[in-house]
């Protein structure tokens, strides 16, 4: 079975696109709609990702910020906001983050691409950081 991923973008453009383009071809894309403003949206994919609706989310903003602070607002959501995949792949290992915020507008397409493939293909937390990720989820309690 193909990985569910949800994503939400404030806004149209070639980074977005090609940014969806590349979820669609690889996983099971779950499109988040703005209609009631880009809050509301990365709220409702910080929820399906909460709830196991699906498995991580990718969230787009003008600076990735915005819609981070929205998903992280959801309990058990762990959102981090990534401009280079290094950072996209360790927010995974070293911080268990399940939901990506990238910037619409200072990435180039390819570059903000690297950063959804190093975030999803990274299946393995490190070990080393369990207790600290551990330490994460106590504070949601």
């Amino acid at each position: 079975m193909t990985m569910r991923v949800a994503f939400g973008a404030d806004d149209a453009n070639e980074c977005v696109d090609t940014v969806r383009a590349f979820i669609a071809d690889r996983y099971d894309l779950v499109p988040i709609g703005v209609d009631d403003g880009w809050p509301q949206m990365a709220h409702r994919l910080g929820t399906m990702v909460a709830t196991g609706e699906v498995a991580y989310g990718v969230v787009m903003c003008w600076t990735g910020t915005g819609t981070a602070i929205a998903a992280n607002k959801v309990r058990g959501v762990r959102a981090a906001q990534a401009s280079d995949a290094w950072t996209a792949r360790n927010a995974r290992r070293w911080n268990d983050a399940n939901v990506l915020a990238l910037s619409s507008r200072r990435l180039a397409p390819d570059i903000a691409v690297e950063c959804v493939r190093a975030f999803l293909e990274t299946a393995d937390i490190d070990p080393d950081e369990q207790a600290r990720i551990d330490e994460l989820a106590a504070l949601d309690e």
